[in-house]
């Protein structure tokens, strides 16, 4: 069985409004319940842990949602700071060779058949994630010159071979604390987990996802996970 460290500390300053994005309601639940529920419904998940900021008044105080505990840590100023305290935090029953899950706490609208899908490719290997091709062309910015007020196209990037990460990030308890750990100590933020693996060496796993596993970070995202949740549950 395997547990899941939820990142949940971030002020979501780029949704805007008064609660962090976690917070924000879809049909009177917040963001971070339909996370939590959705994971809860992976049978092989065991539980979760949600990691929250050290003065976060909003959180409803949790302890099992969908039959599976939920326990919380205090995070740190950064995500892999939040991350490794969640690591830290798990049941000492969760040994240093366990798998572990990441998942973000906006992302709502992850399919359990994806969950289930990366947790079957990774088997007994380093670990991996879901992520999906990207099908957009993709421009690369030029470096704007002195007074230049618009954006214009440097170059037009090769995609083939371009992935856009996502959540669930799955690596063992222990090695990804080590690799976190040391990226803190040498003054590294890695954007993700498989970011801090790649840094120690290891070569991720790409489990392919489906693309409506989107992150909430704006409004505009907020509305459409409404329409996907709704959407899935018909």
């Amino acid at each position: 069985m395997t547990w899941v460290v939820v990142p949940a500390a971030g002020s979501g300053r780029r949704f805007g409004g008064e609660l962090p994005k976690q917070y924000a309601t879809i049909d009177g639940r917040p963001l971070l319940f339909w996370t939590l529920s959705r994971l809860a419904l992976v049978p092989r998940i065991s539980g979760l842990l949600v990691v929250l900021a050290a003065d976060d008044p909003f959180w409803p105080g949790w302890d099992t949602i969908g039959g599976k505990p939920v326990i919380t840590a205090i995070g740190g100023a950064e995500r892999a700071d939040s991350v490794l305290a969640g690591l830290r935090a798990l049941p000492a029953s969760v040994s240093a060779d366990s798998f572990v899950l990441v998942h973000d706490a906006a992302r709502p609208c992850v399919r359990i058949a994806d969950i289930d899908a990366l947790m079957n490719a990774v088997g007994d290997g380093d670990g991996g994630l879901l992520a999906a091709p990207v099908r957009d062309t993709i421009k690369r910015q030029q470096q704007a010159g002195a007074g230049q007020l618009d954006a214009r196209v440097a170059q037009t990037v090769r995609r083939d071979d371009l992935w856009r990460a996502l959540t669930p990030q799955m690596f063992r308890r222990g090695a990804l604390s080590t690799a976190l750990a040391a990226a803190g100590e040498r003054g590294a933020a890695p954007t993700d987990e498989a970011q801090a693996m790649e840094w120690t060496g290891v070569a991720p796993l790409l489990v392919e996802g489906a693309p409506d596993n989107i992150k909430v970070t704006t409004a505009h995202d907020l509305a459409l996970a409404r329409f996907l949740l709704r959407e899935q549950n018909t």
